[in-house]
């Protein structure tokens, strides 16, 4: 940010004599701070051989020379003339963190979404790598320097000399081991420390953690002709040694795993890695178990992990140890030394979005990261984005397609059902009609059944009847959350509580009711429906135990389980061949949502959802629920249209100048003064509308305006947009304002290119 530019000069001012014409080494460091460019550094002479491209250091940095941590991301030499730099104070690593081409990346990513570099970096390499969680520092022994002279005139003993045999050849070791090697206990150990012949010092431990390899090995699967067909495709691209983006769109059971697993067997025959990206971590479990069947080693990178865990698998990784890689959105940074391929697997789903800075897209960076290394990129779907799907239709990226089930199963029937005149519905029940008797009859048949409503906790609005306002978060312009299993209601964005209110908080009348329907009321309505039914709720509520989801997909998967309900942790990805019924509660809740993408998205879910039916010879069907039955996104899902949606909401967007006819970037400016956050941002929106009106006709600003959530966590939000054809052109404009801008105390902002999300 402008505010911070003058800290660049700060880096570089005189505390440092030195010749005037002599070359010096200097060091490029970035910090983890929104500041523009690299701050140049001297190398101490101590440092010279042991510093490198992708080491942390500590650097002197403002005013107050305060030594701050950054990133080395070059080495060069520099005359000194005039300017005397700053040197390095100390150098943190042994290794570099990252290699040249992770640099190059991180670069990349700084340029495509606004943010600095030492931001990126700081995002990209773990926290517990950063602190090498999982080691500790333990006593150690070596020979010290003036062992040999001194055992020339002293007398060792068997044992003694035996601790020395051992030193001689691996050295440090700790004493345990030490004494291992030797056959001795420490007595020998401390005996020759006191005549000087070894000493201790201070190590960091090795890391241990779970065997990469894990299951019982597995044979192939028969590929049908059109997987084999599609893998044909795709193994010609690897054999190619160049890089190609491969948009696979198959439909929901085409046996789109399968083919993914024979790809990367063909990378890992070359000695290559790959990287397979899933989106909800209630897909891990089944996945690693899928791929650690069928491969030798297989490391995982996901939240849910601890800092040891994920250290411990980060150097796996960068050893090469590691043949496959599974993992949620950051594990497309995993340090493989020998990438072959990037699999992304459901590539239209949000979570690939990181949003916090850097707002990167998981699936921007892992093309960007296999054209530099030449590999191919491949990215599956039922329902790509609208942006992978132009792109293919453009023919920018290979288009491979699966439009049959395995076996030649059939697309379960999709029944869209009008709730608006529904006796059920109208007397208060989730459970219309006409699902109410597909469950009793699935039942009946021994299926099991699958029910998705995307609201969490108990009532999703807390209202007061006499005045008529919500009962709201005071911290967020939030409806609370009624959570009967706390007795609690719950703002779902800061995590706020409060005890079920007895009064309203604005006018204190006693005539407070809850109103919706969220996953538990929906359970407990489940529940006294089929008393004799074994129900089970997912969501992020009930799933918080570490390895929760890994256990309630088995129980459902070996019948301990008749209806799984749940979030859209449910809806994708999941192969149950005994689900005869799937129900969506409330298509509507998607639907009615502030967001240019939520007919997209609305389409996604509910054809995702409906795939997880029909997968053996017991077929299925789907019914869901809404009373928005002529939505187009409803009635396309219903028919499994995915092109027909596709080049219906292409129509829409590319009259609207959306996405992905447009490059959109928002602008979120937040602090605890309304006042002033509103004027900052429409000073900003001025200055932008004033540089495109000289520069880029073509740019649009729409803005600013409230956001749609304006007060989150006790700050005021308003937001703006910038549109433009190409992201370039957004940048451009970005960046010609942002060097002018200066923003007043107390006003944060942040920049989101390609928002995914527009609360």
């Amino acid at each position: 940010m402008p505010a911070s530019q003058g800290l660049f000069e700060f880096a570089e001012m005189p505390d440092w004599e030195r010749a005037a014409s002599e070359d010096v080494p200097t060091a490029q460091v970035v910090f983890n701070l929104p500041l523009e460019r690299p701050y140049t550094y001297l190398i101490p002479e101590e440092f010279r051989e042991l510093l490198q491209p992708g080491m942390r250091v500590r650097a002197p940095l403002g005013r107050g020379n305060r030594d701050v941590t950054g990133y080395c991301v070059a080495i060069g030499q520099s005359e000194t003339t005039a300017r005397r730099l700053k040197p390095i104070r100390e150098v943190m690593d042994t290794e570099p963190l990252l290699n040249s081409v992770m640099l190059d990346l991180t670069k990349w990513i700084s340029e495509r979404y606004l943010s600095s570099w030492g931001q990126v970096l700081d995002s990209v390499v773990p926290a517990g790598v950063r602190r090498k969680s999982g080691t500790r520092m333990i006593r150690a022994w070596q020979l010290a320097a003036d062992s040999e002279r001194l055992m020339e005139v002293l007398r060792l003993t068997k044992k003694q000399q035996a601790v020395v045999d051992v030193l001689r050849k691996q050295q440090p070791l700790d004493g345990a081991r030490l004494c291992e090697l030797a056959d001795c206990g420490p007595g020998p150990v401390k005996t020759l420390q006191k005549k000087g012949i070894v000493e201790a010092l201070q190590v960091r431990s090795e890391l241990t953690g779970e065997e990469l390899s894990q299951g019982e090995q597995t044979s192939d699967l028969q590929l049908n002709s059109q997987q084999q067909q599609t893998l044909n495709q795709i193994l010609e691209a690897v054999r190619s040694g160049s890089h190609r983006t491969m948009l696979l769109h198959g439909v929901t059971g085409s046996g789109k795993t399968e083919v993914y697993i024979r790809a990367i067997r063909e990378v890992v025959s070359y000695g290559q890695q790959a990287i397979v990206l899933v989106p909800e971590i209630s897909l891990t479990p089944q996945t690693i178990r899928r791929f650690r069947s069928r491969f030798r080693s297989v490391a995982v990178l996901h939240s849910h992990m601890s800092d040891a865990e994920r250290h411990w698998q980060w150097q796996q990784i960068a050893r090469g140890e590691v043949e496959v890689i599974v993992g949620a959105r950051s594990a497309v940074f995993a340090p493989t030394p020998a990438l072959g391929l990037i699999v992304i697997d459901e590539e239209h789903e949000p979570t690939f979005k990181q949003e916090n800075m850097p707002r990167y897209h998981a699936r921007e960076v892992a093309r960007y990261r296999c054209r530099q290394e030449e590999v191919p990129l491949l990215l599956g779907s039922a329902t790509p984005t609208l942006e992978s799907w132009i792109r293919a239709a453009r023919r920018e990226d290979q288009l491979l397609s699966m439009p049959d089930r395995v076996a030649k199963l059939p697309l379960p029937p999709v029944v869209v059902v009008d709730t608006r005149n529904d006796p059920r519905i109208a007397r208060g029940a989730s459970i219309g009609r006409a699902l109410f008797t597909s469950i009793g009859t699935a039942l009946k048949e021994k299926g099991q059944v699958i029910l998705f409503l995307n609201l969490r906790g108990y009532s999703p609005t807390v209202w007061c009847r006499s005045c008529g306002e919500g009962v709201k978060c005071p911290n967020c312009d939030i409806t609370l959350t009624w959570h009967r299993d706390r007795q609690e209601a719950v703002c779902h964005s800061c995590d706020y509580a409060i005890p079920a209110p007895e009064k309203c908080p604005t006018c204190e009348s006693a005539a407070v009711r809850y109103f919706g329907t969220g996953t538990q009321k929906l359970e407990d309505e489940v529940c006294g429906l089929y008393k004799d039914a074994r129900v089970l709720r997912m969501d992020s509520d009930s799933m918080k135990k570490p390895g929760s989801h890994d256990t309630a997909l088995d129980s459902f998967r070996r019948g301990e389980v008749d209806i799984l309900l749940g979030t859209q942790m449910i809806a994708k990805g999941l192969d149950f061949p005994n689900v005869t019924l799937v129900g969506v509660i409330d298509a509507d809740s998607m639907l009615n949502q502030p967001d240019m993408r939520a007919s997209e998205r609305t389409f996604q879910l509910i054809a995702q959802v409906a795939g997880r039916t029909g997968r053996s010879s017991r077929g299925g069907r789907v019914l869901v629920q809404t009373t928005s039955p002529e939505a187009a996104s409803v009635k396309f899902a219903a028919k499994h249209d995915f092109q027909g949606f596709a080049s219906y909401e292409l129509a829409q967007r590319k009259d609207a100048g959306a996405p992905p006819f447009s490059c959109v970037t928002r602008l979120i400016f937040r602090g605890p003064n309304e006042t002033q956050v509103c004027q900052t941002a429409r000073e900003v929106a001025s200055q932008l509308r004033e540089r495109a009106d000289t520069s880029d006709k073509d740019a649009r600003v729409l803005g600013a305006a409230p956001a749609p959530i304006t007060r989150l966590r006790n700050l005021f939000r308003y937001h703006l947009m910038v549109s433009a054809p190409t992201v370039e052109r957004v940048r451009d404009l970005w960046q010609y304002v942002e060097n002018r801008l200066t923003l007043p105390d107390g006003v944060e902002m942040a920049v989101d290119v390609d928002p995914v999300n527009s609360r």
